[in-house]
């Protein structure tokens, strides 16, 4: 049987008060196993960003649980939850920020200076195909190769999860899908479980499952028994 990487339960998370109240997630259950590669479909406000900040310990619910490997995410304080998220969640989002003086791989080695047992930048950029750009700066690079150093940063110091936020919301086909193969790569030969936010319905095929949201809930989900290499993504 899979084993549970997130367990969620009767999430809700309400912003506002009184008359101008947004619910921005409204009782959602889902489960999420260890390995798998999961992609969040729905129009923007349907909550899935929210879900992913709380389940990477970047908001907090204002009611329902989150375990974490069995572990109560929701009741963790903020100095508990900063050592999850340094520990455990690697994050990539639609915007790379790099720190444009450093090199690629001194974008990589800031994370692995600050974990427990990271790989080596080298390794982490050689895992997404940048090992002749470590030298680079950001501004030597084009859009999709900076996603991919964002990519290995996250990586680098061997999270269970990793949770992407539009990864290729910024990039054309062509290097959308180099970004895609990556992440495949790192799901595929770490185990690491992967949640991948999207507008492009496309991306749906690689994954594992596919949750639709809509108006703060879980409309549909999909299962996937053969998924797709990213290289045969209808764009």
């Amino acid at each position: 049987m899979q084993k549970p990487i997130f367990e969620i339960n009767g999430l809700t998370k309400i912003y506002g008060s009184g008359e101008v109240e947004v619910r921005a997630l409204n009782g959602v259950d889902m489960t999420l196993y260890e390995g798998e590669m999961a992609v969040l479909l729905g129009p923007s406000g349907s909550g899935k960003s929210t879900l992913l900040n709380i389940v990477g310990g970047l908001d907090q619910a204002t009611s329902g649980k989150v375990l974490f490997d069995g572990r109560p995410l929701t009741a963790l304080n903020e100095r508990e939850l900063t050592r999850y998220r340094r520990e455990h969640v690697g994050f990539v989002f639609q915007f790379y920020n790099l720190i444009p003086s450093l090199t690629a791989r001194e974008n990589v080695a800031l994370v692995t200076e600050i974990s427990r047992a990271p790989m080596s930048p080298d390794e982490a950029l050689a895992m997404v195909n940048l090992s002749d750009r470590a030298t680079h700066f950001p501004a030597q690079l084009s859009g999709g190769e900076q996603q991919r150093i964002a990519i290995a940063r996250a990586i680098a110091k061997r999270p269970e999860v990793l949770l992407c936020d539009e990864p290729t919301g910024a990039l054309d086909s062509k290097t959308g899908i180099l970004v895609l193969e990556a992440l495949s790569t790192i799901n595929r030969e770490l185990g690491t479980t992967a949640a991948i936010i999207t507008h492009n319905v496309g991306i749906r095929e690689i994954a594992n499952r596919v949750f639709y949201f809509k108006d703060g809930k879980i409309e549909d989900m999909q299962v996937n028994d053969h998924p797709i290499s990213p290289s045969k993504v209808s764009w």
